[in-house]
């Protein structure tokens, strides 16, 4: 086992096995996995779809989930003046600026067998040693698993959970010692135009301190997926990159050309067939919402938790164009007092269309618990209008 301070002495990435039967759709990049069968981990889309806006999923039903909850501090401000590179649109001056704030993040699993684990990327966002990655990256850790980051410079470092979101895949770790990690500026996804460039960096495929780039393919784009093995389904109204994102990269950095991170990296699209069989990247990534980070790390960093907003109501998060058709409405929830029932389909929150259940979610996200949000809806072929007020749920 490597020492805490000492350069990793690195290697050569694991050899790829096939990771699932013939071609389907949607996956997160998983980390890089180490088991006693070689193989990544395979978060299988239970009952979800991933909605790219390009193939359909699986009929399912999820609740209505939402965004953070107001009154927390603002631990990690957005920085509008980050120093200006000294080569101002070049990517080779981003790298420069933020490779010595990302990270490989390793996990050993927990248990009696302790022989799972997990390698994924994150980045150091203050100088408290506060380092963001994906939930998924560490959930494997349980609880007695050891988390390790190793920085650009190869040294490696203790780290300890601070808390973690299943609901948005995000999780803040505690890194020690502090030496050799520089904090990245963070910036607005909101500021970004399709077409933009931006850069991509991690550890794919267990290859640290990678730099990739590309250009903001579109934004707010609805995505799902999760669910298997026991884990927590993830809505993300992401942002998507042709930018060459590979297991590994999970929890990583998207950043502008100012080098200021606007996402972390979370998910690709594959086809399933390349690779001997491992998904890939086939210019199809999605990165989380530097926004939407920003809110639930603060959380976590200021309660160790993160919460998010509920109406109560169970959609159909299956394949549609119509709307989300609510399934269930539980006695007591905030979708039953405000009069939603079984069967209606909603399809817009406050005047903005939603197509499916998944967009629904997401638009709900981009709201706080405490908010009412109007919901337009069609029973009985008449459309109507009514208000809910968000309620607040861990997650």
């Amino acid at each position: 086992m490597t020492l805490s301070g000492v350069p990793d002495p690195g290697g050569p990435p694991p050899a790829l096995p096939p990771y699932g039967p013939g071609p389907g759709l949607g996956s997160w990049p998983v980390p890089e996995r180490r088991s006693r069968v070689p193989g990544w981990l395979v978060p299988v889309l239970v009952g979800l779809a991933l909605v790219t806006g390009l193939v359909g999923g699986v009929l399912g039903s999820a609740v209505v989930l939402g965004t953070a909850r107001s009154g927390v501090t603002d631990v990690l401000p957005i920085l509008d003046d980050a120093p200006p590179l000294a080569e101002q649109g070049s990517v080779a001056a981003v790298a420069r600026r933020v490779l010595p704030s990302t990270v490989q993040v390793r996990v050993e699993g927990g248990g009696e067998e302790g022989e799972s684990g997990a390698t994924g990327s994150g980045f150091a966002v203050d100088g408290k040693g506060h380092v963001i990655t994906n939930n998924h990256v560490v959930e494997v850790a349980g609880e007695d698993g050891a988390i390790t980051v190793v920085d650009a410079k190869g040294r490696v470092h203790r780290a300890e959970l601070v808390g973690r979101s299943p609901v948005y895949d995000i999780a803040v770790l505690d890194v020690r010692p502090l030496k050799g990690l520089r904090p990245a500026a963070l910036g607005s996804s909101h500021r970004m135009k399709v077409g933009d460039t931006v850069v991509a960096i991690g550890s794919p495929l267990g290859l640290r301190s990678t730099v990739t780039a590309g250009i903001i393919s579109a934004l707010d784009r609805p995505v799902t997926t999760g669910g298997g093995t026991g884990g927590d389904s993830s809505f993300i109204n992401a942002v998507q990159t042709d930018a060459a994102i590979n297991p590994g990269n999970s929890g990583g950095p998207l950043v502008d050309l100012a080098g200021r991170v606007v996402g972390v990296n979370s998910a690709i699209a594959t086809t399933g067939n390349s690779l001997g069989g491992q998904g890939g990247n086939i210019g199809v990534g999605f990165a989380i919402p530097m926004e939407q980070v920003r809110v639930t790390a603060n959380q976590i960093l200021d309660t160790g938790e993160a919460q998010y907003p509920v109406i109560g109501a169970n959609v159909d998060t299956g394949t549609s164009s119509r709307g989300a058709v609510v399934v269930k409405v539980p006695p007591g929830t905030p979708a039953a007092d405000a009069g939603l029932q079984v069967g209606d389909r909603i399809v817009a929150v406050d005047d903005v269309r939603v197509a499916d259940g998944v967009a629904l979610i997401v638009a709900i996200r981009s709201h706080q618990p405490g908010q009412r949000v109007a919901l337009t809806f069609v029973r009985e072929g008449k459309q109507r209008t009514l208000e809910v007020e968000l309620d607040a749920q861990v997650g």
